[in-house]
């Protein structure tokens, strides 16, 4: 395990306190750098994001979508968690806790921003994370790349849609057009990339594309660092003006993310998964494309506003959530059986 997996909450820590002070001591910095976009696209943002994407799409083998038969149970379980629980159980708590537990704490307007920050969190299933947590539970490779690479596929034609359904169901007004231009920036144009630079710079050769990946990381790492302090920084005066209501967004998000991941983790230990395959099955249901829901959510409502800031929370909540769900499963890893 590398440096970066080892202390990756500790990094994140330090970035997001980083992010947070900045945006609160000199917000005229993170105002002019929100006004670098293009098409309601912040380009640093997009930069920051494609970096990171990048290597992760390289890395995904379509080829293995053929062998998505000797693993069933596991990618049906992703797949359903993925595209039919997770996105229905987020806007429902998002509805149930911002209009009726919280109606008092907050206004209806930036509670439907809220609800719609959690959707785009909810219908974004993890791609690039997926394989630290894999990585971490020594879940099987080859099964999390298979299920990514499906995932993504699902992604292009369903994320929009979807996204779509949801918002309006809770009546918020929907900009296709935004919705679309994040798909193709944000899945569509890395994912050909990642697959043009694997067929005809890389030939297919896995070592030779282990090696690119290995020797990327560092960009990555650096990538989501500052993808970090720029989402905080962004936010900065919300979260510390605001401490309370950083909190009721990350009750939701809390019951969420252990809800989903338990009510997989248990499927899979009913259906007899072996821990290799039950592990990275379970953790990307769990875990979000968060990449994608916040430039979605900056590129629908602003940089500075209520959807955005609850993708944000997303993050904050995520990283020590995921990585107290990866302890827990390799401390039960001798409940289930090896492949």
């Amino acid at each position: 395990m590398g440096i970066f997996e080892k202390y990756l909450s500790l990094w994140i820590a330090i970035s997001i306190t980083i992010g947070t002070l900045l945006g609160y001591v000199w917000p005229e910095l993170f105002k002019l750098i929100a006004k670098l976009e293009y098409e309601k696209v912040n380009l640093l943002v997009a930069i920051f994001i494609w970096v990171m994407i990048f290597p992760m799409m390289l890395n995904i083998n379509f080829s293995k979508i053929k062998e998505f038969k000797s693993r069933p149970k596991g990618l049906a379980l992703t797949l359903t968690i993925n595209w039919i629980i997770k996105p229905f159980t987020m806007a429902m708590l998002g509805i149930l806790f911002f209009e009726v537990f919280f109606q008092k704490l907050v206004s209806p307007e930036d509670a439907k921003e809220y609800i719609a920050g959690m959707i785009l969190l909810g219908v974004a299933p993890c791609t690039a994370m997926v394989f630290v947590w894999s990585n971490l539970t020594k879940g099987d490779p080859n099964f999390t790349l298979l299920q990514v690479s499906i995932n993504d596929l699902i992604m292009i034609f369903a994320f929009a849609p979807l996204a779509a359904l949801y918002l309006g169901v809770t009546e918020i007004d929907v900009p296709w057009d935004t919705l679309i231009i994040s798909v193709i920036l944000y899945v569509v144009v890395p994912l050909f990339f990642g697959y043009a630079t694997r067929q005809f710079i890389f030939s297919n050769n896995e070592n030779k594309i282990a090696i690119f990946s290995q020797n990327f990381k560092p960009f990555i790492i650096i990538g989501l660092l500052l993808t970090v302090v720029l989402l905080f920084g962004f936010q900065g005066e919300k979260i510390i003006e605001s401490p309370l209501l950083i909190f009721l967004i990350a009750i939701p998000l809390l019951i969420q993310t252990y809800g989903i991941f338990f009510l997989g983790y248990f499927v899979s230990y009913i259906w007899k998964l072996p821990h290799q395959i039950a592990a990275p099955a379970c953790l990307i249901g769990t875990s979000n494309f968060f990449e994608l829901a916040v430039a979605v959510a900056i590129g629908m409502f602003g940089i500075e506003s209520g959807a955005a800031l609850a993708t944000v929370v997303g993050v904050l909540v995520e990283v020590p959530v995921m990585l107290s769900l990866v302890y827990f499963v390799n401390r039960t890893r001798t409940r289930f059986p090896e492949s």
